[in-house]
């Protein structure tokens, strides 16, 4: 899925001349933790409510500008890349949220929430669904015979993931369906072969 899919684009900014005590106003009244720093249309950095709280208790701290505190060389994506693609920066950089720039444009932002919002959707966790865990072996075949036999007795795949087996140094693959009778399909795979290593109704 592309970033611009999921970034926000209406965009809560604030000048690098505001001051540290402005920005954390900005940031309550709107219910998040990063601004957007822009000069004019110009984006020049980056700024966390964590970055604002450390100055905030030095002598003066109010009135220290954003331009003191901001980063001013932002770890960025653009628009067209995927989802993993940010998933992979904010986990490795330990960020909170990357500015979307196109051309050197500032469109949007991504953060942690979005992401998350949008494995899960993918994932469909929070649709009524089943669950079928299975170990499929060494055979390189194996994935499409399990999903084939899975269509083939009326289940309906939403998504797959893959997980260490407890106490085996084995993969599991985990097959999410739309809620249905999961049992005759996990006989079926284990019949050709499959260990099914745990069933979810």
């Amino acid at each position: 899925m592309k970033i611009k899919r999921r970034m926000a684009r209406k965009l809560i900014t604030i000048s690098p001349r505001a001051n540290v005590l402005d920005a954390l106003n900005l940031l309550h009244q709107n219910d998040i933790r990063h601004l957007l720093v822009v000069d004019g249309e110009e984006f020049v950095g980056f700024v966390s409510e964590s970055d604002i709280r450390q100055v905030l208790l030095l002598p003066g701290g109010n009135e220290i500008k954003i331009e003191e505190v901001m980063n001013k060389d932002p770890i960025t994506i653009g628009p067209e890349e995927n989802l993993e693609e940010a998933a992979k920066l904010i986990y490795h950089y330990k960020l909170g949220g990357l500015p979307v720039l196109e051309d050197g444009k500032l469109v949007g932002i991504i953060t942690v929430g979005d992401i998350l919002a949008a494995f899960i959707q993918i994932m469909g966790v929070l649709q009524a669904s089943s669950r079928i865990d299975v170990i499929l072996g060494e055979n390189p075949e194996a994935f499409e015979e399990v999903s084939r036999i899975i269509k083939q007795n009326g289940g309906d795949i939403i998504s797959v993931g893959m997980g260490d087996a407890a106490d085996r140094d084995k993969k599991f693959y985990f097959f999410r369906l739309k809620k249905c009778d999961v049992d005759q399909i996990a006989e079926s795979i284990a019949a050709k072969g499959y260990e099914v290593v745990s069933v979810i109704e």
